[in-house]
């Protein structure tokens, strides 16, 4: 009895392990093509967490490019290092609320999943962001609708109205940081969304 019970908590383990890996997967899929991922490109993942959306756009850009990783925690900063150790054309970096930490004009794209709802200094980070992309570069922000009656994270502007943020106040924020909307899909993976957005010509 207790062996069965052991073997099917295993078994549950693995299907949610590949359930989650697939999403990832789907979320690298779809984020190569808007971002325009190919050998030699120079990408950076905002609030890498366990680094998955990270080892994926590595081997995308190949040796010629670079993934920058960027987190605040310092539990995932570590675990990303170890990654890095492994990838010479992975560079981590430690964050922080109001700014990237990224060098100026270094990438030609950025991304981030279910991250920008926790940012407490969204204007800075807005801010932040634009000066890490190169001219024309692109941004993509996957993330969510607050659920209604849903507590915001700790810190974070009122208008979130819930955990997550209103599409409309990410488009907001970003275009006055002086963003342009590329594209928004509501139909990502997960029932999340994605907008895109581009760095105009200096």
């Amino acid at each position: 009895m207790l062996r069965r019970s052991f073997l099917l908590l295993v078994a549950v383990a693995v299907s949610t392990c590949c359930f989650a890996q697939n999403l990832y997967q789907q979320d690298a899929d779809q984020l190569a093509s808007l971002l325009h991922w190919r050998a030699g490109s120079v990408v950076a993942e905002i609030g890498a967490g366990a680094g998955q959306l990270t080892l994926d756009a590595v081997q995308r850009v190949g040796p010629s490019g670079k993934v920058y990783t960027n987190e605040l925690d310092p539990e995932k900063l570590s675990h990303l290092q170890a990654i890095a150790a492994a990838h010479s054309n992975i560079v981590v970096v430690h964050g922080s609320a109001a700014d990237t930490n990224l060098p100026p004009n270094c990438c030609d794209s950025i991304f981030m999943r279910l991250v920008y709802h926790h940012f407490t200094k969204p204007a800075e980070m807005g801010a932040s962001l634009l000066r890490s992309l190169r001219p024309e570069g692109h941004l993509a922000v996957i993330d969510e609708e607050p659920e209604q009656g849903s507590s915001r994270p700790p810190g974070v502007p009122e208008n979130r109205m819930g955990h997550g943020i209103p599409v409309n106040v990410l488009i907001d924020e970003l275009t006055t940081a002086g963003f342009k909307v590329d594209s928004i899909r509501k139909d990502w993976p997960n029932q999340l969304y994605c907008v895109t957005f581009s760095k105009a010509k200096p």
